[in-house]
């Protein structure tokens, strides 16, 4: 039997012990430092890569910078600290911004927090920081912090964002927000309070004790800054635009209890603007390609003109003494090497400084002697400061009071892996591991004509495979091979056997493989996030492992470690194993290793609308075989009771790897009355049963990551009725899923593309749908206007729903408009009130009641329009706390023989999670052609 989450087993070590072996300290920080990307950006290599990492040996500075969501994040703050001044940072987002509005893909919920967190990972690659993460979820758009605390727990946060501290030890905290309504967002309230209160608490053992338990030590950060917003500040106050209201310029300050009234000063500002020659860029450009990478949010952006800019902070606290015109965050802080005698016990203090000296001082002389057409000059030198911080590290680790030194130890073992890196640039070393062909390629092949064979994404347990470990030197000086490894995850036994170990010696400009034969263990645990939630209404997640909570994912499984030995010392070199497949028009990507299960099963739709009185229902099972060999077997519904299927079982049978089996089932339900039924695919192969499957969240571009689901269909039955032989047209927006909704009512909606709008017979459509911000999705979509317009005039019906300010009043035929700053309803339980209770529009096929509107989900609505003209007539009526009740949400007007109709209702939320309100509202507008009290002389006469 298939089990989702398989128990771990103690490690055996295979018969080649040499190439595997048990570090566990070691084994972590090669997991978390290792190489993902198989290709590293240009700036993070050779004689560029080799300069910023020299910065960062220079300095014991850190930051951490708290936000909400992916995308909050000061860029261009992070990337001057951090590849300018040296400065070792993260960056701490409370969630993953699973209830964000996806541009780029169909993608929600779970799925979409994945692909946020990997465009973050991603932007984070141009900033030059580390990602970390709280374990709350975006459940929607939040107009109050109370809201968002409320949902997420105040302890829960707090304890997050101080975990993150007492993990990484940051020197300063800074947050984008003030907690004050200029951020908006109530989800950006909560992150500028709690980086307050953890600068406060995460020093205090007492607060979240049970991190003090499990071996966390409390940190205190000696500085507090948070951003300049970015809101202006009138006479007026604020503008709180999650509200459309004004609000008093105060600014609370936790740490002080104090009150900052009016625009908090710019203490310090970072002039991210500036020119970086090695870069070529300032520091604002290159952030802003990272920003960029996060498309499912910005749909991507260009590079930006270099020009003078910079970011603002305003100090909360400190805890060493700071003077006016102080220049940097780390002004007043001892950030020199030396500096970190501090953390040691006062009477141990100078005899520490003492011993870092001669570790700063290597560190000056390869600064002193950095050329970028001779990087290799810095390298006796970091050999010198890497021997030096070696054996300090092993002095501190076995004093008597080596407990009191843990603080100590953490930087020197961070420099130790910057001194490793920095060696592996000055020395040119560069090394790649990636999954190849068992059986090599007969013949030499030149390497001008040589390529890289297509693999697999990912292997199952029990599947043997060769992975070749290549490495090169471009060192002047000959450098020793010690060992090449391959680090599997802990307590996992995977067998591993290479009858090509490497030379000792790899001399100037010389490369060599060494192959490993790889087996995965049966029981191997499947690549698969730490966290998940029962559903996207629970607001938190659960996490399965809770030594990996804060970071971005589980270790993907297998990482390559080779050590070197240069000028009497060892040093290493990480890369996470990749595989190779060839992508049409981008050429061979890497992504890293995967583990998955042999066959991968779904059930399609994930949610399907039964209308009661509906005889039959249709789904699709699907199996993917992800093993390398031929896949055969049965699938099967598991059904309520008395429900039956036709056929009660299929076969399958799949030829190679990759391949799929699908087979349709037509359901017969029984009895079905208003609730909520599940269905379940089984697949049965080799004795084995599988219930679930796993699908790839992310695109070309990106490191994928997969979302496990359960292998069933939560069927909503329900009073739903839609008028018979609709004809719907569909264009485009961005990332709904409407035409997979009309498909759960019966209905094959056309797509129309902005050409066919143009030039198509548009009559025979009873309805014309215009997908979710499809005006900004579809910029030559307004140029269509007169032409839909006209569709309406002569009798058709058009349906725009929820868009952006790139709805323009000439787009419909009255005016109308969003304003400038479009309202929302995010009270997913607030009241609705029916303007026309008897409206034609609201009572066929269906009749529409306020119990159309319970079980929502997220929200109400997003871009309520502000004003209309006379002509238009308001259906619904609705508000959240303290809002201007919105009438904006469903109007409709008549044109000519035809409907005009709009709703910024949050339709595309609801119908895919099966809100059975939802489906009979949208019945509703999309048969409003036939709608007999609606059709008369002003539409169509169109035959039911």
């Amino acid at each position: 039997m298939q089990t989702r989450r398989q128990p771990t087993q103690r490690f055996r070590a295979s018969s080649l012990a040499a190439f595997l072996f048990l570090f566990p300290i070691a084994h972590i920080a090669a997991q978390s430092t290792a190489h993902l990307a198989a290709e590293p950006h240009s700036f993070d290599r050779g004689s560029v890569g080799l300069w910023q990492t020299l910065q960062k040996l220079h300095t014991r500075a850190s930051l951490l910078l708290v936000t909400a969501h992916p995308d909050d994040e000061d860029g261009p703050m992070l990337t001057y600290e951090s590849r300018h001044d040296g400065v070792r940072a993260d960056l701490l987002s409370l969630t993953r911004g699973e209830a964000g509005q996806n541009v780029l893909s169909a993608d929600t919920w779970d799925a979409l927090g994945l692909l946020r967190t990997q465009e973050m990972l991603a932007a984070d690659s141009y900033y030059g920081v580390h990602a970390d993460w709280a374990t709350v979820a975006d459940f929607g758009f939040t107009k109050t912090k109370e809201e968002a605390l409320s949902k997420w727990g105040s302890r829960r946060v707090l304890c997050d964002t101080v975990r993150i501290v007492r993990q990484k030890h940051p020197l300063v905290i800074a947050s984008v927000f003030a907690s004050n309504v200029s951020d908006g967002h109530g989800q950006h309230q909560v992150a500028g309070q709690v980086a307050q209160e953890a600068y406060a608490s995460a020093g205090n053992p007492s607060v979240c004790p049970d991190q003090i338990r499990a071996g966390l030590r409390p940190w205190s950060p000696q500085k507090l800054y948070v951003r300049v917003p970015f809101a202006r500040i009138t006479d007026q106050g604020v503008f709180d635009y999650a509200t459309g209201h004004w609000a008093p310029a105060i600014f609370h300050n936790f740490v002080t209890g104090t009150d900052i009234h009016g625009e908090p000063s710019t203490d310090v500002s970072i002039p991210t603007g500036q020119y970086d020659p090695l870069l070529g860029l300032t520091y604002f450009q290159l952030a802003r390609l990272g920003l960029g990478l996060q498309r499912s949010q910005n749909d991507g952006l260009g590079l930006p003109l270099a020009e003078p800019i910079t970011s603002g902070y305003h100090l909360y606290a400190a805890r060493v003494a700071v003077q006016a015109g102080d220049t940097t965050l780390f002004s007043g802080i001892d950030t020199a090497l030396t500096g970190m005698a501090s953390l040691a016990p006062t009477d141990e203090q100078p005899a520490l400084r003492k011993q870092l000296a001669p570790i700063a001082n290597s560190v000056d002389q390869a600064l002193a002697s950095y050329s970028a057409a001779h990087p290799e000059r810095t390298a006796p030198s970091l050999a010198e400061g890497l021997r030096a911080t070696d054996a300090l590290i092993e002095q501190l680790s076995t004093a008597p009071d080596a407990a009191a030194l843990q603080d100590v130890l953490f930087e020197l073992r961070i420099k130790q892996r910057q001194f490793s890196l920095a060696l592996a640039q000055a020395l040119g070393i560069s090394l790649r591991a990636i999954v190849v062909p068992s059986q090599k390629p007969a013949g030499q092949i030149p390497a001008y004509f040589r390529g890289y064979a297509n693999t697999f994404r990912a292997a199952t347990p029990g599947q043997r495979f060769a992975v070749q470990v290549h490495l090169a030197s471009g060192s002047p000086d000959a450098v020793q091979v010690v060992a090449v490894r391959l680090l599997p995850p802990a307590q996992e036994a995977w067998t591993l056997h290479t009858d090509t170990p490497p030379p000792s010696t790899l001399a100037n400009g010389t490369s060599t493989d060494a192959f490993f034969t790889v087996q995965v263990p049966l029981d191997a645990h499947f690549t698969q996030p730490f966290f998940h939630r029962a559903n996207m209404e629970q607001p938190v997640y659960t996490v399965d492992d809770p030594q990996l909570a804060g970071r971005s994912f589980a270790p993907y499984p297998l990482h390559a470690v080779v050590t070197l030995h240069y000028h009497g010392v060892d040093f290493s070199v990480e890369q996470t194993v990749a595989t190779v497949h060839q992508q049409r028009g981008l050429g061979p990507v890497f992504e890293p290793l995967l583990v998955a299960p042999a066959l991968s099963v779904a059930l399609a739709p994930r949610v399907a609308i039964l209308p009661i009185g509906q005889r039959t229902l249709r789904v699709t099972a699907t199996v993917t075989n992800n093993a390398q060999q031929p896949a055969h077997g049965t699938i099967a519904l598991k059904l309520p009771a008395g429900w039956t299927a036709e056929p009660a079982t299929a076969t399958f049978n799949i030829a190679k790897a990759g391949g799929l089996g699908s087979a349709i089932f037509t359901v017969t339900p029984q009895n079905a009355t208003a609730q909520t039924y599940t269905l379940q695919a089984e697949a049965t192969s080799l004795g084995q049963t599988y219930r679930y499957g796993d699908r790839i969240v992310g695109y070309p571009g990106l490191r994928p990551y997969p979302l496990y689901r359960d292998a069933t269909t939560q069927v909503h039955a329900a009073h739903v009725r839609v008028a018979p032989g609709l004809s719907i047209g569909y264009v485009a927006g961005t990332g709904d899923t409407l035409p997979e909704s009309l498909a759960q009512l019966g209905i094959t909606a056309q797509p129309l593309t902005v050409d066919d709008l143009a030039r198509a017979d548009l009559a025979h459509f009873d309805a014309i749908l215009l997908g979710i911000r499809a005006y900004s999705a579809q910029p030559d979509l307004a140029a269509a206007s007169p032409r839909l317009l006209a569709y309406v005039q002569q009798g058709g019906v058009l349906l725009v729903t929820y868009n952006t300010a790139a709805l323009a009043a000439n787009d419909a035929p009255y005016p109308l408009s969003l304003g400038n700053s479009p309202e929302k309803v995010i009270d997913e339980d607030s009241a609705v009130q029916r303007l026309h209770p008897q409206d034609a529009l609201l009572n066929w096929p269906n009749h529409i009641t306020e119990k159309d509107f319970s079980g929502w989900v997220e929200e109400r609505g997003h871009g309520f329009l502000s004003t209309w003209a006379a002509q238009y007539t308001p259906l619904l009526e609705m508000h959240d706390p303290d809002q201007t009740p919105q009438q904006g949400g469903l109007l409709y007007a008549r044109y000519g023989r035809g409907l005009y109709i709009y709703t910024a209702l949050a339709l595309d939320r609801q119908m895919p999670e099966g809100v059975p309100g939802a489906y009979r509202i949208f019945a509703d507008l999309i048969s409003a052609a036939k709608n007999p009290q609606l059709r008369g002389a002003q539409f169509r006469g169109v035959a039911q």
